[in-house]
């Protein structure tokens, strides 16, 4: 058996992105893309061990970036992360694959990519204050093997309170960062997505 187990996992055909509007990087024109990516007529579930080596298809992810006064929650993607090709590398996206799990009762859409959103936090994180959480991008890069078979939807997560703690060993070394040490002396160890983040967001 893989090491995936049989887990099936929400993707999208490489060539509706391709008719979107193919880009490179971060792109916060995301709305038009985002509806017909999560509309149930054109996506569904497939074996993630087959996506995972599939660029025919893309694996859409939520990628949540939270922030609080300045400053930016970084972590090392330690050895037990899903995504062993990232592991060691610094990143500010918090999130994962959309499971059936997510879909309940509910038909496929945006019901289900929200409860996706949601699940991934709540099993990731601790977060001990209220928070905001909105849509602010999309990320593409097709420059290595991860990211030709994932497309990111990107939120930004505004948190009342600092106070957060990791639920995983895959999220080494939580800490909030600086937008200046990012960009400036941590930047050389993001992993590619969360550089085009970091850069579009937080840039000057």
């Amino acid at each position: 058996m893989s090491k995936y187990q049989g887990e099936q996992i929400l993707v999208v055909p490489r060539s509706l992105f391709d008719e979107l509007g193919d880009f490179q990087g971060f792109n916060s024109d995301w709305s038009h893309y985002v509806d017909t990516l999560l509309n149930p007529k054109n996506n569904f579930f497939m074996d993630r061990a087959e996506a995972e080596e599939d660029p025919t298809h893309k694996q859409i992810i939520p990628y949540c970036v939270f922030h609080h006064e300045g400053q930016v929650l970084h972590y090392t993607r330690g050895k037990s992360s899903g995504e062993s090709r990232l592991h060691a590398q610094g990143s500010v996206g918090v999130g994962g694959h959309i499971n059936p799990i997510d879909a309940g009762e509910q038909h496929l859409g945006q019901a289900t990519y929200y409860a996706a959103v949601d699940r991934e936090i709540d099993e990731e994180l601790n977060i001990a204050g209220d928070f905001s959480n909105r849509i602010v991008g999309l990320i593409n890069d097709d420059s290595n093997p991860v990211g030709q078979v994932h497309l990111g939807i990107v939120h930004l997560v505004d948190l009342e309170s600092s106070e957060v703690a990791s639920n995983e060993d895959a999220l080494a070394n939580l800490a909030f960062q600086s937008e200046e040490r990012l960009l400036g002396e941590l930047f050389p160890h993001l992993e590619t997505w969360s550089a085009h983040c970091v850069k579009a967001l937080f840039g000057k």
